[in-house]
C-alpha cells in the first residue's frame, strides 16, 4: 500500500509541475516554437518562450484579458486568458518566407564580413521603455575567428513618453547592439553539455545557451543596486550544417536582472532583448566597411530601410499599444 500511495503521489506532482506550463508548437510540423513573445493588453512582455516552446503559466494573470502572441517580430494571434488552458498552443510559424543568405564573394580572405539587420528593446517591470533597430556589419578574423569590430550603418532609436520626460534612469543608454557571443565557436554546442540545448527544425537547427553573467549580491551605485543579472542566448544555423560562421543565421539575446532603488526597496526587473539577423556574407581583405556613431540620444540614417517588408522591426508592434507615446529621436545624419 505504501508503494502505490508513493507511486500516486509522484504521478500527483508530476502532472502539477506540467500543469505550470504552456507549450507554443508550429501548426505546420507540432515541433516547439522559440522564442514567441506574450504580451498584456498594456503592452507588458508576460513571457518568452524557451528552446522547448515553454513559458511558465503563471506569469499569465486574468486582469491582462487579451493576450497577444508575436513571433518572428510579427503578431500571430490575439487569445484570452481561458484560451491558456490548454497546455499546448498551435501557432501559424509561417508568417514570411525565409530570406537567403546573400553570398557576396566566397574566396577566403583575411576577414569574413558578415552584415544584416537588428533590433534592440529595453523593459522595466516587462514594460517597454526603449527601442532601436538598424543595419550592422560584424568583421571576424578569418583565421581565429574572434570578432574584430562591430561597424553600424544605420539605426533608429525610440523612447516611449514617460522616459522622454525625465526618469531618474536612462532606459536609452541600455539599448546595445547584438555582440554575438559563442558565433563562430562550433565546439561551444557539443550536445549534453551544461546548460546547452539544441532543437533541430525544418529548416533551422537552434542552439540556447544559458549564461549567469553576475552574483545576486550585484553592485550599488548612487542609490541603485542591480543584481541578479542572467543571460540567454539563442543562435540559428544551416540545418544539419557544422554551425560555423558561414552557417549562421540569426541571433538573440536576453539580458535580465534586477535592481532597488535606495527609498524604494521594490525589485524590478531590468531587461534588454536584442537580435540579429544575417543578410549577407562576404569574405574581404578590407576591414574598412562603411559605418557611424551608435548615438544613443538621436536616430541616424540615410533612407527608410525600415520599410523593406523583410526588415525586422518591432516598432509596429510597440506602437499599436503605445500609440503617439512612442516616439522616435530626430535623425541626425
Amino acid at each position: 500500500m505504501t508503494k502505490k500511495i508513493f507511486f500516486l503521489l509522484v504521478i500527483a506532482l508530476y502532472g502539477l509541475f506540467n500543469a505550470q506550463s504552456i507549450t507554443f508548437v508550429s501548426e505546420k510540423n507540432g515541433k516547439p516554437l522559440p522564442k514567441v513573445s506574450v504580451f498584456g493588453k498594456d503592452g507588458s512582455i508576460l513571457a518568452f518562450s524557451d528552446i522547448d516552446g515553454k513559458i511558465d503559466k503563471q506569469s499569465l494573470k486574468p486582469d491582462q484579458e487579451k493576450f497577444q502572441l508575436v513571433y518572428d517580430n510579427v503578431s500571430v494571434a490575439t487569445l484570452s486568458y481561458s484560451d491558456f488552458i490548454k497546455d499546448i498552443i498551435k501557432i501559424n510559424d509561417r508568417i514570411k518566407d525565409i530570406e537567403a543568405v546573400v553570398i557576396k564573394n566566397d574566396k577566403p580572405a583575411k576577414y569574413i564580413l558578415i552584415r544584416g539587420n537588428f533590433n534592440a528593446y529595453v523593459t522595466s517591470d516587462n514594460r517597454l521603455k526603449s527601442y532601436a533597430d538598424g543595419i550592422v556589419t560584424y568583421i571576424f578574423n578569418n583565421k581565429t575567428k574572434k570578432l574584430k569590430s562591430i561597424n553600424v550603418e544605420q539605426y533608429r532609436i525610440f523612447k516611449l513618453q514617460d522616459e522622454m520626460n525625465g526618469s531618474f534612469l536612462s532606459y536609452t543608454a541600455g539599448l546595445d547592439i547584438p555582440r554575438l557571443k559563442y558565433v563562430g565557436k562550433p565546439e561551444e554546442y557539443k550536445p549534453g553539455k551544461n546548460k546547452i540545448k539544441e532543437l533541430k527544425g525544418d529548416q533551422s537547427d537552434q542552439v540556447e545557451i544559458l549564461d549567469k553573467i553576475g552574483s545576486e549580491k550585484g553592485f550599488s551605485f548612487l542609490g541603485v543596486t542591480v543584481y541578479d543579472y542572467r543571460k540567454i542566448i539563442n543562435i540559428s544555423f544551416e540545418k544539419g550544417s557544422g554551425k560555423t560562421l558561414r552557417d549562421f543565421l540569426d541571433y538573440g539575446e536576453i539580458r535580465s536582472s534586477k535592481f532597488k532603488l535606495k527609498e524604494k526597496p521594490i525589485p524590478h526587473p531590468l531587461i534588454l532583448y536584442n537580435n540579429f539577423y544575417v543578410t549577407e556574407f562576404n569574405f574581404s581583405n578590407d576591414d574598412d566597411t562603411k559605418k557611424v556613431n551608435f548615438n544613443k540620444s538621436s536616430s541616424n540614417y540615410q533612407k527608410p530601410y525600415w520599410q523593406d517588408p523583410s526588415f525586422p522591426t518591432m516598432q509596429p508592434v510597440f506602437s499599436s499599444f503605445f500609440k503617439e507615446d512612442l516616439r522616435e529621436l530626430p535623425n541626425g545624419k
